[in-house]
């Protein structure tokens, strides 16, 4: 890998972690200078903006938890195994989170509701992707007569992906990690009815 592409990456994780944990508009570029220990002319040849470099961050957090998806995806065998699978990676960030501060995509979200169009957008395609991933896993198993056919994939991608996020965020808000634990059990048992 060349050195710039090293250097665009590290400073896109060490944002990341900044965005994340204090928002875009809580992260100054004093901030992310000191947190990447460059210069500012150092930072702005990589990002010539801090919506560029949120967007960068953004991209780097959403690329290392597909990757975590990807890994515990493979190892399944079965579409119910694959949707527990997949629950237990979103709720896995509450205790290990792949960027500092949780789901990145659900405190984008939060965040840029109306005062960022752009990282709006990225949000909006980073949960289509997952919202998608989802829906094709229950196909999967539909196909392999594991599945319901009569299941709607779109309803069972929104409950798993609104159920595991309300579970995070509750979980975060009261430091109690048995929110996402109740959540868990709800979501195996709502997953055993999906089956033939």
């Amino acid at each position: 890998m060349r050195k710039g592409i090293r250097t665009q990456n590290y400073i896109a994780e060490k944002a990341a972690a900044l965005f994340n944990t204090r928002g875009f508009a809580g992260t100054s570029m004093s901030d992310l200078l000191h947190a990447t220990g460059l210069q500012n002319g150092g930072l702005y040849n990589h990002y010539p903006s801090k919506e560029a470099l949120a967007l960068a961050a953004f991209d780097f957090a959403v690329g290392k938890f597909k990757q975590r998806y990807a890994e515990t995806i493979t190892n399944q065998h079965s579409a119910t195994n694959s949707l527990r699978a997949i629950c237990t990676v979103m709720m896995r960030s509450y205790a290990d989170p792949v960027v500092e501060g949780g789901c990145m995509v659900f405190n984008t979200a939060l965040e840029t509701d109306d005062a960022h169009p752009t990282l709006k957008a990225r949000a909006q395609e980073a949960m289509r992707d997952l919202l998608r991933f989802i829906e094709v896993q229950v196909k999967l198993g539909q196909r392999s007569g594991e599945l319901r056919t009569e299941v709607d994939p779109r309803i069972v991608a929104t409950i798993i992906v609104s159920t595991c996020e309300g579970a995070l965020g509750l979980s975060k808000l009261y430091d109690d990690a048995a929110y996402i634990q109740r959540a868990i059990a709800h979501l195996d048992s709502y997953i055993d009815n999906l089956k033939n």
